[in-house]
């Protein structure tokens, strides 16, 4: 009899079998035809032992030329990361396939013969024979029945199995394990609530996995001494002990009497062939296919055939022969899904045809991913051809769309939509099939003269059909390929067509994630808003999406986009209303319960927005807006602090198209930006933002000669240093402010000498309402900042009484030009200089007396006494000071400084004097505040 080769079979193709004469051919269960006998005698296998062609012979030389060239394929045939792992496919075929009928599950109850110890004089046999009889024990009552469990109390349950199979394998219960891998395993067999048989089998296959995963890693770790093995490794590198082992594991796998949970239990030990044979998992696959074809439901035996190819996959992707007799082997029992005992069993679940032929897809979904995966294009070609020869092969078409390369795909867009034509609309139904087709060409461009006839002949299945859920499936799958080859004329068409189809009875609302997949497509494409805002249905189709958060979160999309890409400031009007109505929904979302993260995410993105908005020339237009903008967005403080940048930014720019000189009409509108800013800066709460932008507004009406403005500035920002508090919250943690405060008075102070004093408020009213602010504000604790801000004021006072200042402001007469040296106002400063050095010596005094006894002895260690003091002297007004060699020691530790009584400016050309000497010990934080002194004096001398 001539051996059926594997290269050849094919299900659909007849078995010739020919019968020999010749008695001595015959071998024992040897298939024989009496009916047909061939001409040609069989040649005696005896006969051709000495030429070394006899079978045995024969297919041992095949069998080692097989695996050379494997093990030479291996490495070119490896898994990709282009290939999407089964991973990825768990979560969603888990979240589809659900059901609301009851389940039933057999659960393990453990056995007492597993646990009496055996005696160490036991034999082996005997060893074996009681891990036999334990296996025997799972069929022989050691299980319980759990009837009526919901989906989610069945979920649980193979949850605690799996939690099981750890446990026992933890404690060395090997059995145990064993056995509940195979009750999980029958359940595959079980198919009472079909609708749930998918996740069923993902959940199943995760136990065997893990199952899989323990017994290869237990035989790892045996071959493990002296070291471990290579990944590379071979059978000729694994001992004894670790063979015999593996060969047990298998046996125990053969005595398993039922056939469904002996293959999935080897199946998930495949990769164990490893330690065997060099082509133990070459060998293992085909005989594996071979035993599926036992299996008569074909919803278990397609599920069966996902399984092996998908672990076919893992371990050895190189043998794609063997995984491609799994589809071959699926065209040839193809035809029973239509027959009478799935029929039956339909009518019995009360389950439609196209709900049951969905089952498949996962499982047919994934064996084609095996078998086309870098497929050459004669097999795709092939296999393309053999699903046309079946007809009426809807759910295969699917699939094949599905798991092919969509450039393959691609490029026979037309040959396949004939293909859809001709199947039939009551086993599967039409829109689906085009939903694949469009998935395709999403990723891959059909020829561009066959583009237009494409689309046109699916939309008109889609827009054929009735339900509003199956419609908007499939019109958001070719929304994209509309978008990526063709005009806003027919994406305008396209979004009629979802608005007609949506708006009746409400159908949107269930409807949101592919809603907004349709816009998320048609921004990805379409970044000229200009034309995505001139298409007459996109706002319409915009408002179909009522729900808040989904409205809110259309509206981020669009301005996350317009940010991207938008490279030129905008003034069309389409845009502007378009997105400041976009921009007015985000806006209108933020409520007490918006957390902060939230409400800066929006502030950017309508920044962003505003920033982008610019209408040249037509500087009274672009003042509007930001006055329609801060009504509008009142309730972002962030926004309302760009506003306001903006409208100084708009005054600066008057300024520089003037050149300096406005004209009545232009200074108008900058009085008119300041009162815009001057209105707007209390309305925010963040107490340092107020203060900058009085005076950031301040230095900018000063630049645009609105004195009257800037005084109104700067008196609001010295009304407002009171409300500073001693801390504040930055990224949430409290901080002290006294830094931030200080730097914003030295800017204050910095700003001051070019503000021109008010006629009607008294000489230096600003600097000495800023003083007294200081004087009453509440500091904190031993805190030096006070007399810092003192400190700093002095030179400010030094640079007023100049001749000239050091700077100043074009067309601004400051108070240089005003007072032009008057001795009234030289010493209303010497006035106030006096007592500001009469505050910083009182400081000293104090920090003298608190301090001396902490600071000084640290001190005193390391220098000799006489650098330690600090001494203030005061010479006669009669003779000039001249301080000596022995009045200056050693400046770092020891200052000498030598004062007149006379003014700001006397004779001997010497500073404000002091007061009588005053000869004590100073600590550091007094000596830090001297130097700071002696730097001022030194500049102003």
């Amino acid at each position: 009899v001539a051996p059926v080769e594997f290269s050849d079979y094919h299900p659909l193709k007849s078995i010739t079998v020919t019968d020999s004469k010749s008695r001595r051919g015959a071998r024992k269960g040897s298939t024989s035809s009496s009916s047909s006998s061939s001409s040609s005698v069989a040649p005696d296998p005896l006969s051709s032992m000495l030429d070394g062609t006899d079978p045995l012979s024969m297919f041992a030389a095949a069998s080692a030329t097989t695996c050379t060239i494997s093990s030479r394929r291996e490495k070119e045939d490896e898994v990709g990361v282009d290939f999407e792992p089964w991973s990825s496919k768990r979560g969603e075929i888990l979240a589809r396939f659900t059901t609301t009928e009851k389940l039933s599950i057999n659960l393990f109850m453990g056995s007492e013969k597993g646990k009496a110890p055996s005696l160490a004089s036991s034999a082996v046999s005997e060893k074996v024979r009681t891990r036999l009889e334990e296996l025997d024990d799972l069929e022989e009552g050691s299980q319980r029945e759990l009837l009526n469990l919901s989906q989610q109390d069945y979920v649980n349950r193979i949850e605690e199995l799996n939690q099981s199979l750890k446990e026992a394998w933890a404690s060395d219960q090997k059995v145990k394990a064993l056995k509940i891998v195979i009750q999980c395993s029958k359940l595959l067999s079980d198919t009472a609530v079909i609708q749930f048989y998918p996740s069923k089998f993902v959940l199943i296959t995760d136990i065997l996995d893990t199952f899989g995963r323990l017994v290869y890693e237990r035989i790892w770790s045996m071959c493990s001494d002296p070291r471990p093995l290579p990944d590379s490794f071979t059978a000729d590198e694994v001992n004894d002990t670790a063979k015999e082992t593996c060969l047990n594991w298998f046996f125990k796998i053969a005595s398993i009497r039922e056939l469904i949970p002996r293959l999935y239990v080897e199946v998930a030990l495949l990769k164990c062939n490893r330690f065997l044979t060099k082509c133990g998992i070459q060998e293992t696959v085909p005989r594996l296919t071979a035993m599926i074809r036992g299996i008569g439901d074909p919803l278990v035996a397609v599920y069966a055939r996902a399984y092996l190819c998908r672990i076919g996959m893992e371990v050895a992707p190189h043998l794609k022969d063997s995984l491609n007799k799994n589809f071959f082997d699926l065209l040839g029992t193809f035809r029973q899904i239509h027959g009478d005992s799935v029929q039956n069993q339909l009518v019995l679940q009360r389950v439609e045809i196209p709900v049951y032929l969905t089952l498949y897809s996962p499982a047919i979904h994934w064996i084609l991913q095996c078998v086309s995966y870098r497929a050459p294009e004669a097999l795709l070609t092939e296999m393309m051809e053999r699903c046309k020869k079946l007809g009426n092969n809807a759910l295969l078409l699917n699939s094949v769309m599905w798991a092919f390369r969509a450039e393959f795909i691609a490029t026979r867009a037309t040959d396949f939509i004939g293909m859809i034509k001709d199947c039939d609309e009551a086993g599967f139904p039409q829109h689906l099939l085009f939903g694949s087709l469009g998935r395709s060409l999403a990723c891959a461009d059909p020829p561009e003269a066959e583009r237009l006839p494409i689309l046109n002949e699916a939309w008109k299945v889609i827009t054929k059909v009735r339900s509003p859920q199956d419609y908007i499936n499939c019109a958001e799958i070719w929304v994209e390929f509309t978008c990526r080859h063709f005009t806003k004329r027919e994406v305008n068409t396209v979004l009629s067509d979802i608005i007609k189809h949506m708006t009746p009875d409400r159908a949107f609302e269930d409807a949101y994630p592919q809603l907004q997949s349709v816009i998320r497509k048609i921004l990805t494409y379409f970044h000229d808003f200009s034309v995505l805002f001139s298409m007459e249905r996109f706002l319409p189709f915009m408002d179909m999406f009522q729900k808040d958060s989904v409205r809110v979160g259309v509206c981020l999309s669009i301005m996350d986009v317009f940010i991207k890409h938008q490279q030129e400031p905008t003034r069309d009007p389409v845009i502007l209303n378009a997105l400041l109505h976009v921009c007015k929904t985000m806006h209108d979302s933020v409520n007490a319960l918006t957390l902060e993260d939230e409400k800066r995410s929006l502030a950017l993105l309508i920044n962003g927005f505003i920033r982008m908005v610019s209408f040249g020339r037509d500087f009274e237009q672009q003042l509007s807006f930001c006055v329609e903008a801060r009504a509008t967005f009142c309730n972002l403080e962030p926004v309302l602090v760009q506003l306001i940048h903006t409208v100084n930014q708009l005054a600066m720019e008057t300024r520089r198209v003037m050149r300096g000189s406005h004209s009545r009409k232009t200074a108008a509108f900058v009085r008119a930006c300041a009162a815009y800013s001057f209105i707007t800066i209390p309305s925010l709460t963040s107490i340092f933002s107020r203060l900058n932008l009085y005076l950031l507004s301040g230095q900018v009406a000063l630049a645009n000669q609105c004195l009257s403005q800037a005084d109104a500035f700067l008196k609001a920002a010295v009304s407002v240093l009171p409300e500073v508090p001693r801390s504040i919250s930055i990224e949430g943690k409290l901080r002290s402010s006294e830094g931030f405060l200080l730097d914003f008075i030295n800017n204050f102070l910095s700003a001051l000498l070019v503000v021109p004093d008010h006629p009607e408020a008294g000489v230096l009213f600003l600097v000495r309402g800023l003083l007294n602010m200081v004087q009453d504000y509440t500091w904190e604790d031993n805190s030096d900042a006070k007399v810092h801000v003192y400190i700093s004021a002095l030179p400010l006072l030094a640079a007023m009484s100049q001749e000239s200042y050091l700077y100043s402001i074009p067309k601004v007469d400051s108070n240089e030009t005003l007072y032009g040296g008057d001795p009234k106002f030289l010493a209303e400063i010497n006035k106030l200089c006096e007592t500001l050095i009469g505050q910083v010596l009182d400081h000293l005094k104090t920090l003298g007396r608190d301090e001396v006894g902490r600071t000084m002895p640290s001190l005193l260690s390391t220098r000799p006494s006489s650098q330690t003091w600090l001494t203030f002297q005061t010479c006669s007004t009669a003779s000039p000071c001249s301080p000596g060699p022995e009045d200056i020691d050693c400046i770092p530790f020891f200052l000498h400084i030598s004062m007149c009584t006379g003014g700001i400016v006397s004779p001997c050309n010497c500073i404000l004097c002091l007061v009588p000497t005053i000869c004590q010990p100073v600590s550091w934080r007094a000596l830090n505040v001297l130097i700071f002194i002696f730097q001022y004096f030194i500049w102003t001398s």
